[in-house]
């Protein structure tokens, strides 16, 4: 990509798309091609291919989903499943018709079999069943990863899949229904503080093991892989480390600076015992993440306070 190479951003609102454009816009990229949702229906293929043919990016990188936690991906398969296929699948094929020169497709850890060892290698893709809970959405971003190693087998395109784990970051989602567990931890924890409450209540156990990337770094790297990487095969991106869950909240109580207790709910389901992902491959190409997860939390929570409390 050069400084002025024509780039869309498919999902710049979101919290990886706009970390993408952040990147891009500090790094000095000028030419950054963006549509909201209401301007364009990713849904709609001709509308899609009349805004490739129109505008003519030469860089895609494809942020765009519909995306929820376990509840909402569990309430609305089908359209977690519908939406997500038809973006993907539209934006894609209006790459390779209009000789877009690279794109990239974000996917998401969940993609990997329930069962799968750990640490989650980029080859256990397809090995097992996957999660029910998230089945729809997983299974459409997988489509979205065999879409672009079709496109490369058959036409040549040069589209890559990257594999972010758990993101959290600038513009969360902090929704309690709907929000990943260290936002919502991060809410919950804040409001407790707010109104004096002598204790948290966590679901689970606080056993289980998650890692955590700062989308931010997410940001660096696809910009990073965008300009190096040119395989057939996905690349996981994350840290390579993970905390439980009581880690993760007792982390975010001290940066919070909530004096209550923790109480853990086990009638709460834990979901899969860990995630992990193998970043070995990223490293071996040259990126390694830099904020860690203490930084990050403080990153995220004076993000929340400065949005959320003002909303």
């Amino acid at each position: 990509m050069k400084k002025n190479s024509r780039i869309y951003i498919a999902g710049h609102r979101g919290m990886v798309g706009s970390a993408i454009k952040r990147r891009l816009e500090a790094s000095g990229y000028t030419h950054l091609i963006t549509r909201t949702s209401s301007e364009l229906d990713l849904r709609n293929q001709q509308a899609v291919l009349d805004f490739f043919e129109a505008e003519q990016p030469e860089f895609v990188f494809l942020a765009a989903a519909k995306v929820g936690g376990i509840q909402a991906n569990n309430t609305y398969r089908a359209e977690f499943l519908y939406d997500n296929l038809m973006m993907e699948s539209n934006v894609i094929h209006a790459a390779y018709l209009n000789g877009v020169e690279k794109l990239m497709f974000l996917g998401s850890s969940c993609i990997y079999p329930k069962m799968a060892p750990q640490p989650l290698k980029e080859e256990y893709l397809l090995t097992g069943a996957l999660e029910p809970t998230n089945e729809p959405y997983a299974i459409a971003k997988i489509a979205g990863i065999k879409l672009c190693e079709a496109y490369r087998d058959q036409y040549g395109s040069n589209f890559i899949s990257v594999m972010p784990t758990n993101l959290y970051g600038y513009n969360d989602n902090y929704d309690l229904n709907n929000s990943h567990v260290l936002p919502a931890l991060i809410r919950k924890i804040h409001e407790a503080k707010d109104n004096g409450a002598a204790t948290v209540t966590v679901w689970g156990t606080g056993k289980p093991r998650r890692e955590f990337l700062f989308a931010d770094d997410l940001a660096e790297a696809c910009v990073y892989l965008m300009q190096e990487y040119n395989g057939r095969e996905l690349v996981n991106v994350g840290t390579g480390e993970d905390v439980s869950v009581e880690e993760l909240a007792l982390l975010i109580k001290d940066v919070i600076g909530f004096e209550g207790e923790l109480v853990f709910d086990t009638s709460k389901p834990d979901g899969t015992p860990r995630k992990l992902m193998d970043v070995s491959k990223l490293h071996s190409l040259g990126f390694r993440h830099k904020i860690e997860l203490r930084e990050g939390i403080a990153l995220a929570y004076a993000d929340f306070k400065n949005k959320y409390m003002m909303a």
